[in-house]
């Protein structure tokens, strides 16, 4: 397929699709769908090999949160019944982070529900990475803890982060419609801000919120613009109890076509596999790996995950490898030059057309969309172990 030989190509150059191409991968039919998982695959081994990378989440404080992001269970007003608690001790937090990394989790992502932090609350996450770090010894410890006020992101950085997640979510132009208690500008600040502070900057997308193809890729193209070093993909988890519970818009193949082309258009960034995979990918998970680089090891904040062994069983059967602790995850040229070069080099992308429509690979008709699947509650699992718990967690 022509479309697929120009996207590895311009993959293999770190050069930016257009628009158009970015529609047209998404428009492709399912028997087209392992054509476009090898040719995204030909642009992830070329900048990240078989590795993945493992990352751990620790819930810091969970629920009752004041903002009203209709994907979230803890948002203001969830009927969701989640743990709910409030703020881990430093060492309650440090356990909860060794379980990860002694699972083989590279990096520790420590979350707090919220708006954004009070500095009494930088001071107590700052407390919290320093217990961590001084647990195990070379870890990676990433902040998330909404927006962020000036001074803040510095602070953290002194504090020993080395990272910070603040995701876009979807498109600037659909924002307003799943949150009305903060901006789509706001969290680009956020993020300007921590990449500013010398973090390595975070930030991805849900799918599956209703949203358009031309939604999917107006978010992953300003992702690109963004220039984070890492674009986490997660899935909408239909929780009962929020806005978003019936919209069960996602099929296998429908995701592994997003993954495909987040990595087309961010081809050597840390694409990572997030929330909702084994809803919505299920048995398809491994394939997920070929397009993907990292993934979350265990449960998420809220939900639960495939069990921690499954996990890296599914890496080795796949023919992947667990990424080293001594090992670099960024290609050289972006661990070298973090500032200059950023989701593909904007230096040397020759950023084609931005205002092309939706349209079929090589001229085709776009496919009538595929028929809405049935929801699958039973896949989502409300978390009840680990964090905030006083049952094992899954790591």
């Amino acid at each position: 397929m022509d479309l697929l030989n120009t996207l590895v190509d311009k993959g293999l150059r770190r050069e930016l699709p257009s628009r158009e191409e970015a529609l047209a991968v998404l428009a492709t039919s399912d028997e087209e769908l392992l054509d476009v998982v090898a040719a995204a695959g030909k642009v992830r081994r070329q900048w990240f090999g078989r590795r993945v990378k493992l990352n751990y989440l620790v819930n810091l404080k969970s629920g009752l949160c004041p903002e009203d992001c209709s994907y979230c269970s803890q948002r203001l007003g969830s009927k969701a019944e989640i743990l709910k608690y409030t703020w881990l001790k430093p060492d309650e937090a440090s356990r909860a982070a060794a379980a990860g990394v002694a699972g083989g989790a590279k990096r520790v992502c420590l979350v707090a529900s919220g708006r954004g932090p009070t500095d009494r609350d930088v001071d107590r996450v700052s407390q919290t990475i320093e217990a961590i770090k001084e647990q195990n010894e070379g870890v990676e410890v990433c902040a998330c803890l909404g927006l962020l006020s000036d001074g803040q992101a510095e602070r953290l950085r002194a504090a020993g982060a080395d990272a910070y997640n603040h995701n876009l979510n979807t498109s600037e132009g659909t924002y307003g419609d799943i949150t009305t208690t903060h901006t789509y500008a706001d969290r680009v600040d956020t993020v300007q801000k921590a990449h500013g502070a010398g973090l390595s900057a975070c930030s991805g997308l849900i799918a599956g919120m209703g949203e358009s193809d031309e939604d999917l890729v107006d978010v992953v193209f300003a992702l690109r613009e963004l220039d984070p070093d890492s674009v986490p993909v997660n899935f909408l988890i239909p929780f009962e109890g929020t806005p978003l519970a019936e919209e069960w818009n996602l099929t296998p193949q429908r995701c592994l076509r997003i993954l495909a082309m987040v990595r087309f258009v961010c081809p050597d960034v840390e694409v990572r596999l997030a929330g909702g995979r084994e809803v919505h990918l299920r048995s398809m998970q491994p394939l997920a790996l070929h397009l993907v680089n990292s993934i979350f090891l265990g449960d998420y904040l809220t939900s639960e995950g495939q069990e921690g062994k499954a996990d890296l069983e599914m890496i080795a059967d796949a023919g992947f490898e667990v990424e080293g602790a001594g090992t670099t995850t960024l290609p050289e040229h972006r661990a070298d030059a973090v500032a200059a070069a950023g989701c593909g080099s904007h230096a040397a992308s020759g950023c084609g057309s931005h205002e092309g429509g939706g349209c079929g690979p090589c001229g085709e008709s776009v496919p009538a969309p595929a028929e809405v699947p049935e929801a699958r509650t039973d896949l989502v699992a409300v978390r009840r172990r680990g964090a905030g718990t006083d049952l094992a967690p899954n790591a």
